[in-house]
């Protein structure tokens, strides 16, 4: 079967050819480029299937046994089969599977335990906390008091002391661990210990991990947070979308908190590509994978601080890399641009105590396609031989394409 079965069965391309040839257009993209967008990823064919099936004709207002609406008979089943798929794949005592995005999650958590001005603790922005971190010009931002802790200048890690004289000088009604740039393992324990001494509710934002954590190469924060927010995109390797962990007593809590005070009807073409990715993510494929997520990462890190550039807090314990490319002759900006006119594909962010912005970029897509850690060690000179003007993008750019064509995404 295509991975588009609507093109195989030429009914797109009869209908709406502009349209086909976007999503064409895309598939080449991603099939002769590389693909390092740490937030990214390539979801299998069954996934893509349940993405496009029936399901995503039906109206299904509610949760399970109660909708507002009929015939939501076989959708109950898929939405159930996520649920508690999700909660053996992360041992939860509940699962909400409806939240479109992982802001969409992070919002809802806010909105079962907070009131308008209260206090948060959080990663400051610059340092890598998410827009749903206390970014004025997001909705965190506008209807909390945040507070924001940072990272030792020298390591780059979180630091921890910061967090527990905030904790009991602002005395913060919750406090958010989880970062978009952090490449280590957060320390859910002490952020626990933090939270019980002052009394605050603990959030974990575990989107970037959160595919790791299911494949046992990453601790689980579900055991230590009062609410787990998450992404089912990323490592996880399942459709766009977000979701909810949490113990049995905040349960009605978080599930009002999505529906009906954030969100209405569930996206149950969604739901059901989730619960084929949780199902997936419980096999040992899955855990192989998640392990040589983090090798290839590891290997990628060090290939790059072997090229010069400067690596955030000296490799990674993830899928993640952060790295200052200004060693190399250019900001996080201009290497992202001459990057991508290379075939390379990644994002920059804020460094930590810079004045620069650097490089972000993960494994967790190339990892899919099936490379190891001799491609990425390749990648990562690569990087540098196009940053220092050794290779010129032409060159490089048919490096790649002949690199991803050994590892095409969806073959065939």
């Amino acid at each position: 079967m295509s991975v588009i079965p609507v093109l195989e069965a030429d009914v797109l391309r009869r209908q709406d050819p502009e349209l086909a040839e976007i999503l064409l257009g895309e598939l080449a993209r991603q099939s002769t480029t590389l693909q390092l967008v740490a937030a990214e990823n390539f979801t299998s064919p069954a996934v893509l299937a349940a993405l496009g099936s029936p399901l995503a004709n039906k109206y299904a207002e509610g949760y399970p046994g109660a909708r507002h609406h009929g015939g939501c008979e076989i959708v109950d089943v898929a939405e159930r089969v996520a649920v508690d798929r999700a909660k053996a794949l992360f041992g939860a005592g509940h699962a909400n599977v409806q939240a479109h995005s992982g802001s969409s999650a992070v919002l809802a958590a806010y909105a079962a335990l907070l009131r308008p001005g209260d206090t948060v603790l959080a990663l400051g922005l610059p340092y890598g906390g998410h827009l749903t971190h206390g970014s004025p010009a997001n909705f965190s931002g506008r209807w909390f008091d945040f507070v924001g802790y940072g990272v030792d200048a020298e390591t780059g890690l979180i630091d921890y002391v910061q967090v527990r004289s905030l904790a009991r000088t602002r005395r913060p009604k919750a406090i958010v661990c989880g970062s978009i740039a952090c490449p280590r393992h957060i320390d859910y324990a002490f952020f626990r210990e933090v939270a019980d001494e002052v009394g605050a509710y603990l959030i974990a934002d575990a989107a970037h991990p959160i595919g790791l954590v299911a494949g046992g190469a990453a601790p689980n924060p579900v055991p230590y947070a009062d609410v787990v927010c998450a992404t089912t995109h990323k490592v996880l390797r399942g459709p766009r979308g977000g979701m909810l962990l949490c113990g049995s007593e905040l349960a009605e809590r978080v599930d009002r908190a999505v529906f009906p005070f954030t969100q209405g009807g569930a996206q149950m073409h969604t739901i059901a590509a989730k619960a084929v990715a949780f199902g997936e993510a419980a096999t040992p494929a899955f855990t192989a994978y998640a392990h040589q997520v983090v090798a290839n990462a590891r290997v990628l890190a060090a290939g790059l601080a072997a090229e010069g550039f400067v690596v955030t807090t000296g490799g990674t314990d993830t899928h993640l890399i952060t790295a200052d490319p200004l060693p190399l002759g250019a900001d996080g900006r201009a290497a992202r641009g001459q990057l991508a006119a290379a075939g390379m594909v990644l994002d920059c962010c804020a460094l930590p105590h810079g004045d620069s912005r650097g490089l972000r970029l993960g494994t967790a897509a190339v990892t899919t396609q099936g490379m190891g850690e001799g491609e990425m060690a390749g990648i990562a000179a690569l990087m540098a031989g196009v940053l220092r003007g050794r290779v010129d993008a032409r060159r490089a750019r048919d490096e790649v394409r002949d690199l991803v064509g050994g590892f095409l995404p969806y073959p065939g």
